[in-house]
Parts: C-alpha cells; structure tokens; sequence
C-alpha cells in the first residue's frame, strides 16, 4: 500500500483594497483578521497539521499565516515561494511536486483561482457534498483538504486525490463566505 501525503490549500483571508496599493501589497481586511485565526484553530483541532509550510510572498498571505500560525501546536518550517503568487494551476503544481518526499502534509497559502481550479483538477473523488461547496464557490480563508495515495509528491496526477474536506469560516459558523 502506498503512503499517504496530504495537500492543503488555503486560500488567503479577505483582503482590503486601500487606494494607490499595489495587489501585493494588499493587507487583511477587519473580517479577514478575525476569519484566519478560526481556520488556525480549526487546523489544531482536527489534527490538520502541516509538515512544511509555502506561502505567497503577498502581504495577505503572509498575514494570513501569521494569523493561523500560533493556534498550531507546532510551528512547521515556512517558506516563503514566489511562483505561488498569481499562478496558474500548473504552476501550483509544479510547486507540488518539487517537494521533498518527506513532507508528508503540506499546507500552502495562496490565491485564487488557482487554488480552486488546482483542488478542481486533483480531487478526483471524495465528499461529493464537499466537491459541491467547492466548486459553487471557493471564498477567502476557504481550505481543500485532498489525500493522495504516494509516495511522492512528483506522482500527484489529474483526477488522483481525494477530496477529505472543504472548509470555510461560514461553514464552521464563523461569519459570511466571501
């Protein structure tokens, strides 16, 4: 049987559009501040604990993990990687699959719709109710949780995770989805 390795995908929380900002730059919004700390607490309660961390180099990503960070019990290794940032989904994947094999959870922080259409193009099966959220709509702070099959991460493949979860601040009772 082949080992298990987990894919995480965060979607940054709600970011704000302050005039003469650039998209970057862009820090969390009120409700964003609020919402990432319930997807932190959420991660630590349901032992959702990654191995390795990658972040967009985007202010409100790194807030974000700033945010989610300290509900963990343990602070995983965090990297910053730049092509997360306005990627396509076969970017996103390339990331994917260049990481060491002994990561076996891997939380990454980003943007959409790469996100969404990455968790799309992975999740070949699983909590159809989840797939169901997930492709009406994937919000700020929303998180795909995936489960592959391998041994390592170069053999990730279309349509060859399952989809173990999808879940959104408003689906846990914390406030709207946006």
């Amino acid at each position: 049987m082949a080992a298990m390795r987990r894919l995480m995908l965060l979607r940054h929380a709600k970011s704000a559009w302050p005039a003469n900002t650039a998209d970057r730059d862009r820090p969390l919004a009120t409700r964003g501040r609020e919402a990432a700390p319930v997807m932190g607490r959420y991660l630590a309660e349901e032992l959702l604990l990654p191995d390795l961390v990658l972040i967009s180099p985007a202010k409100r990503t790194a807030e974000t993990w700033e945010l989610v960070k300290p509900m963990l019990p343990e602070k995983p290794p965090t990297h910053y990687e730049p092509r997360i940032y306005e990627a396509k989904p076969e970017r996103l994947l390339n990331v994917v699959q260049e990481t060491d094999p002994g990561v076996r959870t891997l939380l990454m922080i980003g943007h959409n719709p790469g996100f969404e259409e990455l968790a799309a193009r992975l999740a070949g099966h699983g909590d159809r109710y989840a797939a169901a959220r997930m492709a009406q709509k994937y919000p700020t702070c929303g998180l795909a949780v995936i489960d592959f099959a391998i041994e390592d991460w170069r053999d990730l493949a279309a349509q060859g995770g399952r989809l173990d979860r999808f879940v959104t601040p408003g689906s846990l009772g914390e406030g709207p989805d946006e």
